[in-house]
C-alpha cells in the first residue's frame, strides 16, 4: 500500500522543512532520528525498501552511514522525488539508490523482495493500516524486519483540538492508534512487535522548532517564502504542541519481525 494522495509538499514547504530538519528531510529529527529508528539492528549489506522516501535524505543516510547495499525509495510526489534524485546524484549514489514514483495502492514488488522495509513518518498518509502491514509482510523475506516511525493518535477518537491541528496542517493525515497498528501487524503475521512512544522527545523538539520558526529560521525563510507562509506554519506548530502536550499526538517507533518458516527455526 502506497500513500493515498500526492503533491502535498510544495517547493516552499520543502525549503522550510529542510531549514528545520536538514537537507533532504521532511520530518523531524534528521539523521539522528533515522539512527534511533534503526536502533541496534544492523543494516549492513541489506536490500531495503523505504516507503515514503520524500526528499532523499533518508536514503543517503541509510547507504552512507548504515551500510545498506541497495535502497529503493518510493513516493507518490513528483516534486519531492525530483529533489531526491538531485540529492542522490550530488552524492554519487545512483548505483545504490533507486527512487521510484508509485501510484497509491499495493506495493509494486514481488513477494520476498527485501530484507528490510523502512519508513519514516509516511504511513500517516495511508488509511488502511491492516492492508499496508499485510503488504509489507508480503514483500519482506522470511526473517526480514520492519523498522519505522510514524505519527500516531492515542485513541481512535479525534478531539476537537486534534481535528483543528490536522486541518491546519492541510495534509491527508490518516492517524491511527497504537492498538490499531499492533492489531494490523499481528494479523499480518509479524512477531517481536514493539511500539515505543516518542511523545516526550517530540514535545521538546517541537518547542525548539517553533522557537526557530519565530526566530532565525523563520526570518530567513520569510525573505523568500513570505511572512504569511511562515505565520501560518507558526500557528500550525502551536496547534501541534497543544495535542502533543495532552498526549493525543504520540509519534512512535514501530519494529516487527517476519518470522522464519517453522522448519528453518528448528
Amino acid at each position: 500500500m502506497t500513500p493515498e494522495n500526492s503533491e502535498h509538499y510544495s517547493a516552499n514547504a520543502m525549503v522550510m522543512l529542510e531549514a528545520l530538519w536538514g537537507e533532504g528531510f521532511l520530518s523531524p529529527g534528521g539523521p539522528d532520528e533515522v539512527a534511533r529508528i534503526i536502533g541496534d539492528h544492523s543494516l549492513r549489506g541489506v536490500k531495503l525498501l523505504d516507503i515514503g522516501c520524500g526528499a532523499g535524505g533518508i536514503e543517503i543516510e541509510l547507504v552512507k552511514r548504515h551500510g545498506v547495499a541497495h535502497a529503493t525509495g518510493i513516493d507518490v510526489e513528483e516534486g519531492v522525488l525530483a529533489h531526491a534524485q538531485a540529492l542522490v546524484a550530488r552524492h554519487g549514489l545512483g548505483a545504490r539508490i533507486t527512487l521510484v514514483k508509485v501510484a497509491p495502492g499495493p506495493l509494486p514488488f514481488p513477494a520476498g523482495e527485501f530484507d528490510v522495509v523502512f519508513s519514516k513518518d509516511s504511513i500517516i498518509h495511508i488509511h488502511d493500516k491492516h492492508a499496508l502491514m499485510a503488504d509489507i509482510f508480503r514483500v519482506l523475506k522470511p526473517g526480514g524486519r520492519f523498522l519505522a516511525s510514524d505519527w500516531l493518535i492515542a485513541t481512535e477518537t479525534v478531539s476537537p483540538a486534534m481535528a483543528d491541528y490536522i486541518a491546519a496542517e492541510g495534509l491527508d493525515f490518516q492517524m491511527a492508534s497504537p492498538a490499531c497498528y499492533r492489531d494490523a501487524m499481528e494479523k499480518a503475521g509479524f512477531v517481536d512487535i514493539q511500539i515505543v512512544s516518542r511523545n516526550a522527545w517530540y514535545r521538546q523538539q517541537a518547542r525548539e522548532e517553533l522557537a526557530r520558526l519565530k526566530g532565525c529560521v523563520g526570518k530567513a525563510a520569510a525573505a523568500t517564502l513570505g511572512r504569511e507562509f511562515i505565520a501560518n506554519n507558526i500557528s500550525c506548530w502551536e496547534r501541534m504542541i497543544s495535542v502533543l502536550d495532552t498526549g493525543e499526538h504520540c509519534p512512535s517507533h514501530l519494529h516487527a519481525l517476519k518470522p522464519l518458516p517453522a522448519m528453518a527455526r528448528d
